[in-house]
């Protein structure tokens, strides 16, 4: 049984975390998917809740054919502490799936295996980007999985996200 860690903030859940979910499907038995800044919500960089973000991932990943937990990690601000603090949040795992080089070190030092995907069009599919577009009012529902849209909608994530931009 090979089991591989992914973690994200998700804000929101797009294409391109789709797309390397998939690729790391092909290549592990169970995913577990860290839904990181759990914590955080309701501001311009975070503006979903962990819940919502919870059922982005778990819809948008229905067809998936590999088994996943989704699992939200707060945040602790000693990176020394983070691996063990995420080891003790998740089932154990032999693998963790990440570019970021700050996520990459922290593994290293733990001794945990490590594997860099490439990222899916990453200049255009980025929570930044995505937000910015829901914020101009131009078409973002292309860089989301259909299941995607349709919990931002519910949840009026995009009103949302305008109302929290504002300035008084």
């Amino acid at each position: 049984m090979k089991r591989g860690f992914y973690i994200g903030r998700f804000q929101p859940y797009h294409n391109g975390h789709q797309a390397v979910l998939e690729g790391i499907a092909e290549e592990v038995d169970e995913i577990i998917i860290g839904v990181g800044s759990a914590q955080l919500s309701h501001d311009m960089q975070n503006p979903f809740t962990a819940g919502e973000r919870v059922l982005m991932i778990t819809r948008a990943l229905e067809e998936i054919g590999c088994p996943f937990y989704v699992i939200p990690i707060e945040d602790l601000r000693r990176n020394a502490l983070w691996v063990a603090h995420v080891t003790s949040m998740t089932p154990p795992f032999d693998i963790c799936y990440t570019s970021n080089p700050l996520v990459i070190q922290l593994f290293r030092e733990a001794s945990i295996s490590i594997k860099s995907p490439p990222m899916y069009l990453r200049e255009t599919l980025s929570g930044t980007a995505i937000r910015q577009k829901m914020l101009l009012g131009e078409e973002w529902e292309q860089c989301v999985p259909p299941a995607v849209v349709e919990v931002i909608l519910e949840i009026d994530g995009v009103s949302r996200l305008r109302t929290i931009s504002e300035t008084d």
